[in-house]
């Protein structure tokens, strides 16, 4: 038996409502409440994503050598060029270090880094 279900993930951002729209436009998500300190978006299930205003908010960085990127998101595509190119059109940003062929690691505009990798590679 489960202790807890998962409800919500929450990221420190910069900017919530830019990122609101950018995690909207990525996941296909409502966004269900926006403003300037805070914005949720409501996925599927229940589960919804936070993003919550941190000021002088610091990115982790990309490449990290020291693993303090904390955590990711990994999310299944079935075509990485054009996930990676519809993300990036949405405000994330494609750095040139990338982990491997089947991976693109991209970050988000607050600066986490979350990977898209294809559909077929899941079990």
């Amino acid at each position: 038996m489960a202790v807890a279900s998962l409800r919500m993930i929450t990221l420190d951002s910069s900017d919530a409502r830019r990122d609101a729209a950018f995690w909207s436009a990525v996941l296909g998500w409502d966004v269900a409440h926006v403003q300037d300190e805070y914005a949720m978006l409501a996925g599927p299930g229940g589960v919804a994503l936070g993003l919550g205003l941190v000021e002088d908010h610091e990115p982790p960085g990309w490449p990290n050598a020291h693993g303090s990127k904390q955590f990711h998101f990994d999310l299944a595509v079935d075509d990485l060029d054009a996930a990676a190119a519809e993300c990036v059109s949405a405000g994330a940003t494609l750095p040139d270090a990338q982990p491997g062929e089947t991976w693109r690691v991209l970050l988000d505009p607050s600066g986490h880094p979350f990977c898209l990798t294809q559909a077929a590679n899941w079990g």
